[in-house]
């Protein structure tokens, strides 16, 4: 049986960062589950497909193929064959994802896609709905927190460092709008797991947050292993 570890948390708490860093130092294969509801994004705007049209968007997930490759030692995004990596990251795209991952044949086309991923190999997943819905009987949970002036300040650092000029009060804006649809959607709605551990990282390091949950994986892992 594989070993699953599930990392939920809103856009800037750190959750991608720290689970990419986690997943080298515990020998765990990384799944970035936002990344999965951006290709169905990006699909559509491609295809300039409105998050409210649901006819055209069962047809763009029909044939909608994601993968995740290691490409000399990074990890790519692939849709459909193309290389999405930093596709999937514009302002364009942040601008709706959540749109389209509040979409209940989204959700059922993706979620069974990320359970087949925890069947393969051990696994840390980040997103939102991991420890809830994809895999509720995760060995660990981790619910990472931080405040929405935090989180906007790292997403703005972020955006300035591949180039992309975004006022921070944009950033800050689009944060809370997001935030607001997550919480409050009626398919698989952002909240903690109630057997999650969690961790408000809005003044801690990435390494303090590693070290963290490095050590409760460990704790976990030894236990059922004893076992």
């Amino acid at each position: 049986m594989a070993f699953i570890v599930a990392i939920d948390g809103p856009a800037g708490s750190g959750k991608g960062t720290i689970t990419k860093i986690v997943g080298q130092k515990m020998h765990l294969v990384n799944i970035d589950t936002g990344a999965m509801y951006r290709c169905v994004a990006l699909a559509c705007l491609n295809k300039e497909i409105e998050y409210s049209n649901i006819k055209e968007i069962q047809k763009v997930l029909e044939n909608i193929q994601i993968e995740f490759k290691n490409v000399s030692g990074n990890q790519k995004v692939f849709l459909n064959g193309e290389d999405v990596t930093n596709a999937i990251r514009t302002h364009e795209v942040d601008n709706v994802v959540a749109k389209f991952a509040a979409i209940k044949i989204v959700r059922d086309k993706v979620t069974p896609l990320q359970q087949k991923m925890g069947e393969e190999a051990n696994i840390i997943m980040e997103g939102r709905d991991i420890g809830t819905v994809v895999f509720p009987n995760a060995d660990v949970k981790i619910f990472l927190d931080c405040s929405l002036e935090e989180r906007a300040r790292r997403r703005y650092k972020q955006n300035l460092e591949k180039g992309m000029h975004i006022s921070y009060e944009e950033v800050l804006e689009n944060i809370q709008k997001r935030h607001k649809l997550e919480t409050e959607r009626e398919v698989a709605p952002f909240i903690q797991a109630e057997d999650a551990i969690y961790i408000d990282t809005t003044h801690l390091s990435i390494e303090e947050v590693v070290e963290k949950i490095v050590n409760i994986i460990k704790e976990r892992n030894s236990y059922k292993i004893k076992k």
